[in-house]
């Protein structure tokens, strides 16, 4: 959604890295190009304004003129002030004393009020939690019926009666509590657009429920329709949080830079796919790292943590340090990467990552074709495959739909990658890691951080420490000194 206003940014920022110390002409010329920037991504123009002045106080200081590397300055400000306008910190849900918690959900026809209630009830399922939902969306034909759909996915129950909405909400709070259920979801109806009529149903079904939370799904695609919505609906329900849906889709992302601090409440949660468990709690400082081309690795790490088990994780990192890594071991990783999510979205987490390549169209059905090309192998031709001679080659390009020479193609990249990772295994050892860290660590100009190519790069030391600290538990192995390879030599065997 971000890849526009994120590429404006690398531009700007770019430029300024040329530079020397900044004067306030060079500050006023990088806020006018900002300022325009937000306006293009849709962002409401009082936000912007404020933005922009708040960067202004803070760049024009003695600070940042003397600064021996203003761009940076200017970016950790820029990175500041975007965290601060998503809300500045990760929204904390807490528990009724007296179950259930009741959550009210609220927004417009369109927004995925319903299927954002089952994926809100699947994230409270996760937590340990006991969700019961409640159909009082009897203006949408078969708005139960998706629900109770949506509920046998997930195991999570559905109480709905054929009455007034606002009795049914009462309803389903009565039997929450005689089944012992500790949260309550209740799916409201929705129109196409706000009237007297919506506004007096949410509103008495509130009073009816009493709701601990009350949440507005808003569709991030509408753009300043979703600021002036949420003004609407909080002026009647007092809001609680925000359910920003369509995060993945291809709008310019005005609305989550916006609603935050036009309506005054934080997006409580974000949804950025159509599967049930592409939801969860919205993190400023995460999205803010994106926008500006961070990346996101504590994501990344979650979603990993998700999908991998840790013995078999560790187990293939050994073997794939010693050189022991074969195809089969490939397949299986993967799979688990496909798990993750699209190949683009995993793209998007990872820190300094070339705007061409996180732009990139990255087709997932090349993964696909890797797949075909391993599972048409035997297990020995998996286990070792320079015994793949032109015969076999032929035999398996018939099996997975491919050519010979993409065959080829798979072998001898996977044949580069097994040396070069024996390579850096052997450099691994203790012996060679102690020497590294005994060793003078290599400067840039200014004492920066010297990049595998020799430039100097942007030092992110919380990034590092935060993945130090949780590759252990996705059972990641290290190179010496923890210094990585050209992002040439990191071709993934059969993909582009």
């Amino acid at each position: 959604m971000f890849e526009t206003l994120s590429d404006r940014f690398d531009t700007i920022f770019s430029r300024l890295r040329g530079r020397g110390k900044l004067s306030e002409s060079d500050v006023d010329e990088v806020l006018r190009e900002i300022r325009v920037a937000l306006l293009e991504a849709d962002v409401a123009l009082p936000v912007v304004k404020t933005f922009v002045a708040r960067v202004r106080e803070q760049a024009v200081g003695e600070q940042v003129s003397q600064a021996l590397n203003p761009a940076q300055q200017v970016i950790k400000i820029v990175h500041a002030e975007l965290i601060a306008i998503l809300g500045g910190e990760t929204f904390k849900l807490s528990f009724a004393s007296k179950p259930p918690t009741v959550v009210l959900m609220a927004g417009l026809q369109g927004s995925g009020k319903t299927t954002n209630t089952a994926k809100l009830a699947r994230w409270f399922k996760a937590q340990g939690r006991n969700p019961l939902m409640v159909g009082a969306d009897l203006q949408r034909p078969a708005a139960v019926e998706q629900l109770r759909t949506l509920g046998e996915q997930i195991d999570v129950p559905v109480f709905s009666e054929p009455s007034d909405p606002v009795a049914v909400a009462a309803a389903g709070l009565e039997h929450a509590r005689r089944t012992g259920r500790d949260v309550l979801l209740v799916d409201t109806a929705g129109r196409l657009a706000i009237d007297a009529e919506l506004m007096d149903e949410v509103r008495r079904i509130s009073e009816a429920v009493q709701p601990d939370y009350t949440l507005l799904v808003v569709d991030a695609m509408t753009g300043q329709d979703a600021v002036s919505t949420a003004e609407a609906f909080h002026a009647t329900l007092e809001l609680d949080g925000v359910i920003l849906t369509k995060l993945d889709g291809d709008a310019r992302g005005g609305a989550a830079l916006s609603v935050r601090e036009v309506v005054g409440r934080p997006i409580a949660f974000a949804s950025t796919g159509e599967k049930l468990d592409d939801f969860d709690l919205f993190h400023p400082d995460r999205l803010a790292g994106r926008i500006l081309g961070m990346g996101d690795v504590l994501s990344l790490i979650e979603k990993a943590e998700q999908v991998y088990e840790a013995e078999e994780a560790e187990a293939a990192a050994a073997r794939l340090m010693e050189g022991r890594f074969t195809l089969e071991d490939f397949l299986h990783q993967l799979q688990q990467i496909k798990k993750m999510g699209p190949l683009s979205g995993i793209m998007g987490m990872l820190p300094g990552v070339p705007k061409e390549v996180r732009n990139a169209e990255i087709d997932d059905r090349q993964v696909g074709r890797v797949e075909a090309m391993i599972r048409s192998m035997t297990p020995a031709e998996r286990a070792e495959p320079t015994i793949i001679d032109g015969s076999r080659r032929a035999r398996i390009a018939v099996g997975s739909g491919t050519t010979p020479n993409d065959i080829s193609m798979l072998v001898k990249q996977f044949t580069e990658m097994q040396r070069m990772m024996k390579k850096m295994g052997g450099a691994g050892s203790k012996k060679a890691l102690s020497k590294s860290r005994k060793g003078k660590k290599r400067k840039g100009p200014g004492g920066g951080r010297v990049t595998a190519r020799g430039g100097p790069a942007t030092p992110m030391p919380d990034l590092a420490a935060e993945l130090e600290a949780h590759m252990g538990r996705v059972g990641g192995a290290r190179s010496a000194g923890g210094k990585l390879p050209p992002a040439d030599d990191l071709t993934l065997p059969g993909l582009p």
